[in-house]
């Protein structure tokens, strides 16, 4: 069963981005933003990911679809999106049959980048031992593929917002090798997707978290 969801999210993968666009047909790839139990908010930065769409379209010349969806942690529809993003500030909770799922997504070639918009981080460790008990987030080196599959970040994580004077960090989940799940932390990535009179941020600066995005995406396809 794993091998084939491998290959139907390969296929997807191939039919939809790699072929040539036809006129002004729109993909039928789209990336979904991962919706959890527990009361945080899930859905926070509500134009980042389709921000981030657009920049992969432009600047990569990928064909996502403009509009992302939403997927529940537990949904079976998990595994049409080769890329799940999952964002907050607050409490997450997995129930078992959600771990379950996740952890059968992530090992069938999905991908899921965490993204923490400040307080999800004591949350989110504990829950994702739900999903792989039997691995621990490490901090990946800055000469790691995905700093450097599309744009170079030879310093790691480009910092966005300022909240603890913390140095931004990027963890990783590895599972055989391959990294499945990107967790980034202490410098809100999403946040420099989202458009810019949201928080103002400096151009240079939005360009370079959505470079960052840009990278994680581009990986997340690769791995396939």
């Amino acid at each position: 069963m794993m091998r084939i969801k491998n290959y139907l999210l390969s296929l997807l993968l191939i039919l939809t981005v790699l072929m040539p666009q036809m006129g002004e047909a729109q993909s039928s790839l789209k990336l979904a933003k991962l919706k959890y139990g527990g009361g945080g908010d899930w859905y926070a930065n509500k134009t980042s990911l389709p921000n981030l769409i657009k920049f992969c379209n432009t600047e990569l010349r990928m064909n996502l679809n403009p509009n992302e969806d939403v997927v529940e942690a537990g949904s079976p529809d998990i595994f049409g999106y080769p890329f799940v993003h999952m964002t907050g500030h607050g409490n997450v909770v997995f129930t078992d049959a959600e771990a379950k799922n996740l952890r059968s997504y992530l090992l069938s070639g999905g991908f899921l980048h965490i993204d923490d918009n400040y307080g999800l981080d004591p949350f989110i460790r504990r829950e994702m031992k739900k999903v792989f008990p039997e691995l621990s987030f490490i901090e990946l080196p800055y000469d790691h593929e995905v700093y450097k599959v599309k744009y170079q970040f030879a310093d790691g994580l480009p910092k966005v917002h300022e909240h603890d004077g913390k140095s931004p960090q990027g963890f990783g989940l590895i599972w055989e090798g391959r990294l499945i799940c990107y967790y980034s932390y202490e410098t809100d990535l999403g946040n420099g997707w989202e458009d810019q009179s949201v928080y103002n941020n400096p151009e240079e600066t939005r360009r370079k978290a959505l470079q960052m995005g840009a990278n994680l995406v581009s990986y997340a396809f690769m791995i396939l």
